[in-house]
């Protein structure tokens, strides 16, 4: 797989609603360590859509792997102009320091938001150009991935298309894995 779409859910639906929540720290980390095992089998792109929360993290996660794996790049392809001018200061500060680091920044409408079918239509083409996609996505607590899902699963019946998706609780295992691990290297010392 050389090119992946990253996604999930937003940072609103996870409760989170500060950047220094220890909770991104850890989502960060748990998808820092899933890129890197799609790297190591050939991942080259991995493609987000700007959305706030799980796309931007996994942004951030992709950009500082590039130092350890530089051939590795981000692309974000935004469903329209000016996606995050509603977002507030925080926020879009986020968002610029994401897009400005990218290695590929372009638009699949090239106006300012219009209607829900700019979204579907950035959906459609980033499926359409990728190999497969990674998805924070848990079937009992569905969240606005779950369109994307759905229209996954159909063109995968169709295409070959892999679909990974990432579970609360495996999401879970890893931070008490991760905690357990930082609480014996502290005893180490």
């Amino acid at each position: 797989m050389k090119n992946l779409y990253v996604s999930g859910y937003r940072s609103y639906e996870l409760s989170i609603f500060k950047a220094d929540d220890p909770k991104v720290d850890y989502i960060k980390k748990f998808f820092k360590r899933k890129l890197i095992e799609y790297i190591e089998q050939g991942l080259e792109w991995v493609i987000i859509s700007g959305n706030l929360g799980t796309e931007l993290w996994a942004g951030d996660a992709a950009l500082k792997l590039k130092m350890d794996y530089p051939e590795l790049k981000l692309a974000v392809l935004l469903p329209y102009t000016n996606f995050s001018s509603k977002w507030n200061e925080i926020n879009q500060g986020y968002y610029n320091s994401i897009i400005e680091r990218a290695d590929y920044v372009n638009y699949t409408s090239n106006e300012d938001y219009a209607n829900p079918g700019q979204l579907k239509n950035n959906q459609t083409f980033i499926i359409r150009n990728t190999d497969g996609c990674l998805l924070f996505y848990d079937s009992e607590h569905e969240g606005k991935s779950l369109y994307f899902y759905e229209q996954a699963l159909k063109y995968q019946e169709r295409h070959e298309y892999r679909i990974e998706t990432i579970s609360f609780d495996e999401l879970q295992w890893f931070v008490n894995d991760l905690v357990e691990e930082e609480h014996f290297e502290e005893e180490q010392y």
